[in-house]
């Protein structure tokens, strides 16, 4: 696949042509030439500039977007592809989020997500009142234990990952606790035991598209493509709203060289975004 045009990123992503050229020219992104000089874009492109179009989306000056990301390229270690972190804004600034860090590309300075500490801040009487009960409260269900465990993710992920525990030795088929215990473990690097718990989350409720999303993500993580692929098709088949599951279909097909699906899914995705942003309007 010899890649993506300009004008094709553009209707992809709702970029203006002028800002994808103007990256392209700066040297953050690496297209390659045609013959006649036109640039084509790769899947690995398309994804650093969806994380651009998002900062735009949160009303990032564009000249600060491209200082950002410029930064965060030189940050990187080496082999390390901007894909493989998030980006997000929060007011006027950029942060990316790296595993368990948050910085700033501009400073390079370590940071804290401002929702993330107010949230902290909410919650930490709570959570320290929950501490104290884990060490043994036969009066809480496995709901009480699993909301628990959603507040105490914002304080102390061991902590909330002994909560969804509590919650699912009270109830074994309880969806949400697998879900996003398997989320946590995920994040930990328990990719293995993430994978068992996505699986009972989706045995648990058929009807759980993102349990399906996200043992494709964990089974792509483990380099098993073509589960993952099959995990990703069940999700769309149960919530075809998914638009990152579209998205990364796309790009696995586009690894497997079959073009047609890959533009297939990426169309779709398209749609979806274009939805949104009515609905937005």
């Amino acid at each position: 696949m010899k890649g993506f045009s300009t004008r094709e990123v553009a209707e992809v992503l709702g970029l203006p042509t002028s800002q994808i050229l103007s990256w392209a020219r700066s040297g953050l992104l690496t297209p390659e030439r045609g013959p006649k000089g036109a640039y084509f874009f790769s899947f690995q492109d398309i994804v650093l500039l969806r994380a651009a179009r998002e900062l735009l989306d949160s009303e990032v000056p564009a000249r600060r977007v491209r200082a950002a990301l410029e930064s965060l390229r030189k940050q990187l270690p080496v082999g390390r592809p901007l894909s493989a972190v998030h980006i997000s804004a929060v007011g006027d600034r950029v942060l990316v989020r790296d595993e368990d860090t948050v910085w700033e590309p501009d400073s390079g300075q370590l940071a804290m997500d401002f929702s993330v500490a107010e949230v902290a801040q909410r919650v930490a009487p709570h959570a320290r009142r929950v501490l104290a009960a884990q060490a043994g409260a036969p009066d809480m269900s496995a709901d009480d234990w699993y909301d628990a465990a959603l507040d105490l993710e914002a304080v102390s992920s061991e902590s909330a990952t002994a909560a969804y525990r509590e919650a699912l030795t009270l109830d074994p088929e309880h969806a949400d606790a697998h879900v996003n215990l398997g989320r946590l473990l995920h994040e930990q690097g328990a990719l293995a035991e993430a994978e068992t718990h996505y699986r009972k989350a989706a045995a648990a409720d058929h009807e759980s598209g993102r349990a399906q999303y996200n043992l494709g993500v964990v089974l792509e993580d483990q380099g098993r493509s073509a589960e993952a692929m099959d995990a990703y098709r069940e999700a769309l088949a149960v919530d075809g709203a998914l638009g990152a599951a579209h998205f990364n279909l796309s790009r696995l097909y586009e690894a497997a060289g079959d073009e047609a699906a890959a533009l297939s899914h990426l169309a779709a995705y398209k749609r979806l975004l274009e939805g949104a942003r009515a609905e937005g309007a």
